[in-house]
């Protein structure tokens, strides 16, 4: 019988509140997908694209990147700043070919660990069907088709 396909998720978690509540999920002992392996960023903002370009270059077949609520960045616009430039990756991540379930944002306060665990757990039941990413091949086929 085969395992089914385990991916890696690389996940941008930001010091303040996303690491926090991985940190709280783990504390809890809340159940979640073994799939993400975090990044601890001072903040979302932080987060430059070539970080997760990086990231699916190098074996990841996904990248989340968690951080504070709009609103309660401890940077004040931070997290605004990162949506702006998540906006834009998912742009070019899908004139490379790289589907939209691979890169995800998401946002979570230090006391939500349930939630950032159930976002882990949708993230990789997401990208499990899609299989590895296979970035070379990926890339590959859409400039073929692009160009």
């Amino acid at each position: 019988m085969d395992e089914p396909f385990q991916p890696v998720i690389v996940g941008f978690l930001c010091n303040w509140c996303s690491y926090r509540a991985a940190d709280l999920a783990g504390t809890a002992r809340i159940h979640y997908a073994p799939t993400m392996r975090p990044i601890r960023v001072m903040c979302t903002a932080r987060i430059e694209p070539e970080f997760v370009l990086k990231a699916l270059r190098e074996g990841a077949d996904g990248v989340m990147i968690a951080g504070c609520h709009p609103g309660e960045c401890h940077y004040v616009e931070g997290n605004i700043k990162a949506l702006r430039r998540f906006k834009l990756l998912k742009l070019l991540l899908r004139q490379l070919g790289v589907e939209d379930e691979r890169v995800q944002l998401v946002w979570a306060a230090a006391s939500e660990g349930k939630q950032l665990a159930e976002a882990v757990d949708r993230m990789t039941e997401q990208i499990r069907p899609l299989g590895p990413l296979r970035w070379k091949q990926t890339v590959l086929a859409a400039a073929e088709v692009g160009g």
